[in-house]
């Protein structure tokens, strides 16, 4: 039977820190009972940061990944770390400031979602820039105009708030999904949706700020052509 983690980061995404159990340790990552570390999914980076032993031991994490399922979560450590043992009590530390970047960087892909229309072809978020590629004609992209429009969503300040719904609830509103090559998780009865005060709802597992205005302001680095109808976005920090 695969592990199972409680992820706490589904409710809470501003959760910096947790104390969990170990529950296995190997070669392979660090199983906690709990966490407040995304696992790297949906375009976006695992998280990294520490965990602190019991005798005040500071275990580096690098990176967080996926197990055999969605809730099975493995904590990466260096080669050769001396690792916990399993039932070890350990405070979960974050790397806020990285983590919090990934989660302006990721809800501002959204909001482009919110202003070029067409279908996703495929993504991508990492420290301080993100694109996104959409299945359309070539001359309908203005760059400047969409960097104005992204920009006026920022500052407008739209709330952003997670639901679920159920299986047969997206199977019966398709159009909810954008994404032409990753499909939302199904199976487990109900989906996340992300949903952008009315602009933008589609699903998503990732982790998201409250609200829009909490981006800052982004530029348009490049308008990519990736193919005969496949534009690739690029975004970064303004600053």
């Amino acid at each position: 039977m695969a592990a199972t983690t409680e992820l706490l980061f589904r409710d809470d995404a501003y959760l910096q820190h947790c104390v969990a159990r170990v529950t296995a340790a190997d070669e392979h990552g660090i199983r906690l009972d709990r966490t407040v570390f995304y696992p790297m999914g949906g375009g976006q980076p695992g998280d990294r940061g520490m965990l602190r032993l019991e005798d005040g031991t500071l275990l580096p994490i690098l990176d967080t990944r996926k197990g055999e399922t969605p809730d099975d979560v493995l904590h990466l450590v260096a080669p050769g770390s001396a690792l916990p043992a399993p039932g070890a009590a350990v405070e979960v530390q974050l790397d806020w400031d990285y983590r919090y970047r990934l989660m302006r960087l990721h809800t501002c892909l959204h909001l482009l979602c919110s202003v070029v229309a067409g279908a996703v072809t495929g993504g991508q978020i990492s420290d301080g820039k993100a694109r996104l590629d959409f299945d359309v004609p070539g001359d309908s992209l203005d760059k400047e105009r969409i960097e104005a429009a992204l920009n006026e969503r920022i500052r407008a300040g739209y709330a952003v708030q997670t639901r679920w719904i159920t299986d047969a609830e997206l199977a019966a509103a398709p159009e909810l999904v954008r994404t032409m090559s990753v499909k939302p998780p199904t199976g487990q009865g109900r989906v996340r949706l992300l949903d952008i005060a009315g602009i933008d709802l589609q699903p998503c597992g990732g982790t998201h700020i409250r609200n829009t205005a909490e981006i800052g302001a982004i530029i348009l680095t490049k308008i990519e052509n990736k193919g005969r109808q496949n534009r690739r976005i690029n975004l970064a920090f303004a600053t």
